[in-house]
């Protein structure tokens, strides 16, 4: 959530509309939240000047008594009675739009960072960096999804038939494969200070608005309304949301968390993307990176967090290529976002694997995660967070980097390089 004073001033709203138009998201909301907002203003002030009159009279009526002044008093009282049913219509009215005006403010976008590069889409992302080589191969590589069938790796159909589109089955030895690489990269996370953590994998819609998935993408993730619990989208909501009303320590930043979960996503905005394979998919597996930072610390971590996502794709000999999200392919929540990108020889080009965002002190507001400073007041900290990494396009990129000519996979080679 953004900062409240941001409303308070016309250089607080200016920032708020030019933040929107780069993101491209469209200001007709905001601009009827202002009148919500406004209106409301307006409301609690006439709120305010009724109870103060009323108080003024009540303690008038008790004068008037006292003088034996009855009939004064009773037209008084008369008043009084009128005042406070203006009051309790006014008091409705404010109830109503201020549910109105905590809709909108929960929904409206971070402030991205000034590094940002303002474009629409992926297109406008910018290249940071490359790691390693393309590799070559005395054959033409196949896509994952290839390679699965050919030798029974995945199971697509017992998928479909079990769940629907876009659920699989794992047979044998990518089953290991899948297991042997998330212990992999656990170990990796907690040997440079990560503190491992099991979670639930449902979790309250407090939890849900915490971190930014609620009101706003509500479509985008699976719920049980028996409950009012959701599936995670991701292990970032629960792992975040641990600390959920809590004012911290400062001497205990920065607070390093990873967690493998399984990750359940609707992919409701992905209709006919990465419809073959498990690049795309509804049900996958994760390890999660989240630091809870000092607020003048959390741009250093977020440099080392996306570094601490690369190290795992070096120690497997993938090469890959950092992005820089543009303004229209940043998330609400996040300020900045690096995407790391492996490169998938069968298919011939790269795919996300990790996604390493600064959220500054949104998540924080919104979950009320504080801490407190030196000067002994507690103040937001800042969320960072980031895959570590997805493990299902790991293994989608390891069959596809690590494939043989008659289209088995080097398991033996992998195997080397994570033991």
């Amino acid at each position: 959530m953004l900062n409240p004073k941001l409303l308070k001033s016309e250089d607080g709203i200016r920032c708020i509309k030019e933040n929107l138009k780069k993101r491209q998201w469209d200001t007709k909301d905001f601009d009827f939240f202002l009148e919500e907002y406004y209106k409301e203003k307006e409301l609690k002030q006439e709120l305010e000047n009724l109870q103060a009159q009323r108080n003024q009279n009540s303690k008038q009526i008790g004068i008037l008594v006292r003088e034996g002044k009855q009939k004064e008093a009773d037209e008084l009282k008369a008043k009084v009675k009128e005042i406070g049913e203006k009051i309790a219509n006014i008091k409705i009215k404010i109830n109503e739009l201020d549910d109105k005006v905590k809709e909108v403010l929960l929904s409206l976008p971070n402030i991205l960072d000034s590094s940002v590069p303002e474009g629409e889409d992926e297109s406008n992302n910018l290249l940071v960096r490359e790691w390693g080589n393309k590799p070559t191969f005395d054959f033409d590589p196949l896509p994952h999804y290839e390679i699965a069938t050919k030798h029974n790796y995945i199971d697509f159909e017992r998928g479909v038939k079990l769940s629907g589109s876009r659920f699989y089955v794992y047979n044998e030895e990518i089953a290991k494969l899948e297991r042997e690489i998330i212990r992999f990269m656990l170990n990796l996370h907690r040997e440079d200070g990560y503190l491992e953590r099991m979670v639930p994998f449902l979790v309250n819609d407090e939890s849900m608005i915490g971190t930014g998935q609620l009101p706003k993408f509500a479509e985008e993730f699976y719920r049980i309304e028996k409950d009012a619990l959701s599936l995670i989208p991701t292990a970032e909501v629960p792992l975040t949301n641990l600390y959920r009303d809590e004012i911290l320590s400062e001497k205990d930043l920065p607070i390093l968390l990873t967690a493998a979960t399984p990750c359940f996503r609707r992919e409701a905005g992905a209709a006919g993307k990465d419809t073959r394979g498990i690049i795309r998919v509804h049900q996958f597996q994760k390890v999660e990176l989240v630091i809870l930072s000092h607020p003048e610390k959390s741009s250093e971590h977020h440099e080392a967090l996306t570094k601490q996502a690369e190290k795992v794709l070096q120690k497997l000999n993938l090469h890959y290529r950092v992005m820089l999200l543009c303004s229209g392919d940043t998330s609400a929540a996040s300020a900045k976002t690096y995407d790391i990108e492996v490169y998938m020889p069968g298919s011939k080009r790269y795919v996300e694997i990790s996604s390493c965002s600064n959220f500054l002190d949104y998540q924080a507001r919104r979950a009320k995660i504080r801490y407190k400073n030196s000067d002994g007041k507690n103040d937001y900290l800042h969320t960072l967070n980031g895959s570590g990494v997805a493990a299902g396009r790991l293994v989608a990129a390891l069959m596809e980097n690590y494939q043989k000519k008659d289209g088995t996979i080097d398991f033996e080679k992998i195997y080397s390089l994570i033991r």
